[in-house]
């Protein structure tokens, strides 16, 4: 029978295909970032740091950081340029089908409802590539926001978000626009060859969501386009990429068994510029030009739960497929390129997995088994001589792929107003395709590929604690994780000099190799401690990690060294005061202890505290104008040194101001 459609001034609620969060989640180590910390920054990489442990492989945010740098880590184990930790926007992946990291321009914190992030192996639904944990973006579903914004060095940002209602479904668009002049990463002793580092992006992202027949429906499209300098004098990169996302889904609810599938597409190329600086550092010589990466990923996942107030189960499974190669330039002789490469190849995972979690009075039992079958193919690396077109490398690597079980397990009890947690997990990381692939430059330093990395494994245990306290909360966990076959960037060699496959390495730079070496073993601790009042609202929160190196006959000088940019201590506060309707201030502090450039430990980079501020005043019901002083203190955060000694460091005191609006 058809039905008279709701008269015009009904209201329709439409909600994402998404499965509500699971009770056993609860026995794992989860943060949730909410929408006043997503609004009060420019990028979302910014907002997850609130949470110690979590940073992309250096400490410089995605503003200043080369897009082969953004790879998320938690719980500073090992930090990789590639990311150690998933990201997911609404169960799509984010990470980059060639290199695994994410560009976080792509996605405005405006568009968000919240971030949440689970640390710690991820079995059960999130698979390969989650093997620090998983950070779970998710869209929102109704509201708008905006801001405009100007500061200094040029800097201009404008993003809005938000839509309505078309007949039965909603549409929600969010876009992007910033653009700085940057500035110069080496402060001290820098030459002509040191130069600011502008940046400027662009994304836009259109979502449709619908309830037809009961079922909830959305589709995504999402673009982004960025393009930066590197601090050097003819270094530069730019990166874009486009997506599609198309999810359909039933929610659970007494009686009834909820389902969900979604298939995805990703697009994305990347282009880099490097030099070679010279002695002095008053000129730079090109190095090598990566005219195009070209990769696509696809994939779908699907999962079916079911069960009651006690006993709940979860069926499900999810493929991922990647290609891509670079194209790239190098053997800089004579005022040009002599050389050409072509390096890629082929990636897949699939899986399937289980879930239960079981209610027991005070106690929630959670616990999964999945199956992973990943393969490396049709990998290929060519090298031409320009002016001949001969072929002066041509390597085949051997397809490989294998299977690999993980399990996680956990349980929480209540106690009083509080709880106490454990929880044991496996999981894995295939390498990405540029890890195998892709040599890079940066500076006098190089890096050559392996095509014949296996993947990274980690076992961990973990306990925690919740406890009310007269003037807060108190959150507290310690874990223990080793990781087998960490892919790192092993030193193998000093320039200047002629060797293998990577060629000629100048003085003052040195040759690294991508290598699985041997293991990581770390010991650590977090806590979080959070209050409010009716005027204030405060958080404090540590981590901190011991991660040592064995690494076995691979890697025998790394056996007892700090995993390469792996801080020991990373600590973090905020406090927000609004002292009326109309006023509030917001200040984020982030320290961090000396952390290694390299894998022999040999660069040391200083530690490093920060300080943001932020005023706001209402002027209208939803507008507010702000001020922003971002470092404060104008202080100095090393993000890197080179062999020759040169220091480079993160963004220094900002000042921006602009409005933003906000509808709910």
């Amino acid at each position: 029978m058809l039905q008279e459609p709701p008269p015009a001034s009904a209201e329709i609620v439409v909600t994402a295909p998404r499965l509500p969060d699971r009770a056993g989640e609860a026995a794992y180590s989860v943060v949730v970032i909410g929408r006043d910390r997503l609004e009060r920054v420019a990028r979302v990489d910014d907002a997850l740091k609130a949470a110690p442990g979590v940073s992309l492989f250096r400490r410089s945010g995605s503003q200043s950081a080369n897009a082969t740098t953004q790879g998320l880590s938690l719980r500073s184990i090992a930090p990789s340029g590639a990311g150690r930790a998933l990201v997911t926007l609404d169960g799509a992946p984010l990470n980059d089908p060639f290199g695994g990291w994410v560009i976080w321009s792509q996605i405005a914190p405006e568009g968000l409802g919240d971030a949440r992030i689970v640390r710690g192996a991820g079995a059960g639904p999130y698979g390969a590539g989650a093997l620090t944990g998983v950070v779970e973006l998710r869209e929102r579903d109704a509201g708008s926001a905006a801001e405009l914004a100007f500061g200094e060095r040029g800097l201009a940002r404008i993003a809005v978000a938000g839509g309505g209602g078309v007949g039965r479904a909603r549409l929600l668009a969010s876009a992007a626009l910033e653009r700085t002049e940057g500035f110069r990463p080496v402060r001290n002793g820098w030459g002509a060859a040191d130069v600011a580092a502008p940046f400027e992006s662009a994304s836009a992202a259109l979502r449709s969501l619908a309830t037809v027949g009961g079922l909830d429906a959305s589709v995504r499209i999402g673009g982004y386009r960025e393009r930066r300098g590197a601090g050097l004098a003819g270094a530069s990169s730019r990166a874009e990429g486009a997506s599609v996302a198309a999810a359909l889904g039933h929610a659970p609810a007494p009686g009834r068994t909820g389902w969900r599938v979604q298939a995805w597409a990703i697009a994305s190329d990347f282009e880099n510029r490097s030099v070679a600086v010279g002695p002095d550092r008053s000129t730079t010589t090109p190095a090598s030009a990566q005219d195009a990466t070209p990769a696509t990923g696809w994939g779908a996942n699907a999962a079916i739960r079911g069960g009651g107030r006690t006993l709940a189960w979860e069926l499900g499974g999810d493929l991922r497929v990647y290609e891509g190669e670079t194209q790239e330039r190098f053997r800089y002789l004579g005022g040009g390129f002599t050389r050409s490469r072509v390096a890629g190849g082929r990636a897949s995972v699939a899986g399937l997995y289980v879930e239960g979690d079981r209610v027991l009075g005070p106690w929630t039992l959670t616990g999964g088994a999945r199956l992973d079958r990943w393969t490396s193919s049709r990998a290929r690396r060519l090298e031409r001589d320009l002016a001949t077109g001969a072929a002066t490398l041509d390597e085949r690597a051997a397809d490989a792929s294998g299977t690999l079980p993980t399990v996680r397990a956990g349980g929480r009890r209540k106690v009083g107003d509080g709880a106490i947690r454990a929880a044991a997990y496996v999981g894995f990381r295939p390498p990405t395709l540029n890890e195998r692939h892709r040599p890079f430059r940066v500076g006098n330093d190089l890096t050559e590929a392996n095509p014949v990395l296996e993947p990274e494994r980690l076992t961990g245990v973990e306990a925690g604690l919740e406890a009310p306290l007269p003037f807060g909360r108190l959150t507290a966990g310690v874990f223990a994780n080793r990781l087998d076959d960490p892919i790192t960037n092993v030193t193998v060699g000093a320039g200047p000099g002629v060797f293998p496959r990577a060629g000629f390495v100048p003085a003052g730079g040195v040759l690294r190799e991508r290598r699985n070496a041997g293991r990581i073993n770390a010991l650590g601790l977090e806590a979080e401690l959070a209050g409010e009042g009716a005027a204030l609202q405060w958080r404090v929160a540590l981590a901190a990690t011991n991660a040592r190196v064995d690494g076995g006959a691979a890697a025998a000088q790394l056996t007892g060294k700090r995993p390469a940019q792996a801080p020991v201590l990373t600590a973090t506060a905020s406090l927000v005061w609004r002292p009326d309707a109309d006023w509030s201030l917001a200040a984020d502090v982030r320290a961090e202890s000396a952390r290694f450039e390299d894998d022999l430990n040999t660069r040391r980079l200083s530690p490093s505290t920060r300080l943001d501020l932020t005023v706001e005043r209402r002027i209208a019901p939803g507008a507010r104008l702000f001020v922003a002083v971002d470092n404060l203190g104008d202080a100095l955060s090393e993000t890197g040194e080179t062999a020759d000694g040169a220091e480079s460091f993160d963004a220094p005191r900002t000042i921006r101001a602009g409005l933003r609006l906000r509808g709910d």
